[in-house]
């Protein structure tokens, strides 16, 4: 068994325990209530799902289990080549509620080199697949087709003990998680490199092993590449990839098919598709101002003929949260570092410091901060990599680590299927008037 697991196996029968004992003595107590309003609004801010692997507080920001992003960054291993913690150590956080040492993040970077052989039959189904088809569902197609590679599917069918779930789980978790970056880069270069596809490097961790094959050897790239698979990991339970890799996997489906769904859930526009949606507009506000950048005068002119003209500007504001996304930040740091100068960037910064304001002055913004999704693009723009229709194949890569971690725990702690109940506005209207 190896070192992550054998921790795994060790710390779940305590969190069964403290579980059992919460639902014994609290059992019913309310979290919270749901109004009519939050029942036709996305069953917005109702507390009413546990997820263990990382809590987003609406001020505060996002948090794994209990360390913000810049505690993160300075707890995490970093590989030694540079100051960005690898994700391998977010994962095995999130896993298990500890700080990794340099050791076991070492093991866990090997333990994947060992899982990540990829089938055959993978690429030759991408093979099949329209060229022009778009990057996301190129993903999840690929995915999808992984799964014959299931052991809790087979497990499950020679009939395994239902404490053996989360077993298995994990032993799909660590191949999918292993086998992502190669579908990830073979997806790339067969979009956009005409198929010239460049073979794993088995000295490079995950993230800059993802580098390799796309096609980016700089230091720096791969620097990008570990902060990148780092903070857009997770988000805690409530979001459309999280919540639908759950509510899959409440069914018993393996992680493949799990996070297949969860990855088309992220493929739409309003979730982690955002991140393309906004380069392209910041591309094309770009090019309405005449100049890469503009004075300030002539940016907050073009902010506000964009708002007047009935449309937003994507990348600010955010369900939850209510300040600016401390993964934002982690990004805009990364590039006043190494790329200070350049033009893209510096539109964005511009942006982001005139946008709030104006947002709050035409006073139809509740939170008016900007998101993880205002910043990813121009960093990538820089290195060369372009092609945004892409970017949320990246957000796929790194989200993995996040929901499957919980898809383990879900399957420890013997999570039922997933069952709310619903009503009908009939309902409601009878509702209303017996109130």
């Amino acid at each position: 068994m190896s070192t992550l697991k054998a921790k795994l196996a060790n710390a779940i029968p305590k969190m069964q325990d403290e579980i059992k004992q919460i639902r014994a003595e609290h059992g019913e107590k309310i979290l919270g209530t749901c109004t009519i309003d939050q029942a036709y609004g996305g069953i917005r801010d109702v507390s009413c799902m546990v997820t263990e692997t990382s809590l987003l507080d609406k001020f505060e920001g996002i948090r794994f289990r209990g360390l913000s992003i810049p505690e993160c960054q300075q707890q995490l291993p970093h590989h030694p080549e540079g100051e960005e913690p690898q994700p391998e150590g977010i994962f095995w956080l999130m896993l298990t509620g500890e700080v990794p040492t340099r050791e076991e993040v070492d093991g866990l970077t090997q333990e994947w080199r060992e899982r990540s052989t990829v089938p055959a039959h993978v690429f030759k189904t991408l093979d099949a697949l329209p060229v022009d088809a778009h990057p996301m569902m190129q993903f999840s197609t690929a995915i999808l087709a992984l799964q014959t590679e299931s052991k809790f599917a087979a497990k499950y069918r020679e009939g395994m003990p239902k404490k053996e779930y989360w077993s298995w789980a994990f032993e799909d978790t660590m191949d999918l998680i292993a086998r992502l970056p190669q579908v990830a880069a073979y997806i790339y270069r067969r979009t956009y490199k005409n198929g010239e596809h460049i073979a794993p490097d088995p000295t490079q961790d995950w993230s800059g092993n993802l580098a390799h094959m796309l096609g980016y050897d700089s230091r720096e790239f791969r620097e990008l590449m570990r902060l990148y698979l780092t903070i857009h990991c997770d988000h805690e339970g409530g979001n459309v990839s999280a919540h639908t890799t759950h509510l899959v996997g409440s069914a018993l489906s393996d992680p493949y098919l799990s996070l297949s769904a969860g990855m088309n859930g992220l493929a739409g526009p309003l979730h982690g598709l955002a991140n393309q949606e906004v380069l392209r507009w910041v591309f094309e506000f770009r090019e309405k101002l005449g100049v890469d950048v503009p004075s300030k005068e002539q940016l907050e002119a073009a902010l506000w003929d964009t708002l007047n003209g009935g449309q937003v500007i994507p990348g600010y504001g955010h369900a939850v949260l209510r300040k600016t996304d401390p993964r934002y930040m982690a990004q805009r740091e990364f590039a006043q570092k190494h790329l200070p100068e350049d033009p893209l960037f510096k539109l964005v910064g511009m942006i982001f410091e005139s946008a709030p304001d104006i947002l709050l002055k035409h006073g139809k913004a509740k939170n008016p901060w900007p998101n993880v999704d205002a910043h990813s693009g121009c960093l990538l723009v820089h290195y060369g990599m372009d092609e945004y229709d892409y970017y949320t194949v990246l957000f796929g890569v790194s989200r993995a680590l996040g929901v499957l971690a919980s898809l383990i725990w879900d399957r420890a702690l013997g999570l039922p299927i997933e069952r709310p109940k619903t009503v009908t506005t009939e309902w409601i209207k009878e509702f209303v008037k017996q109130a």
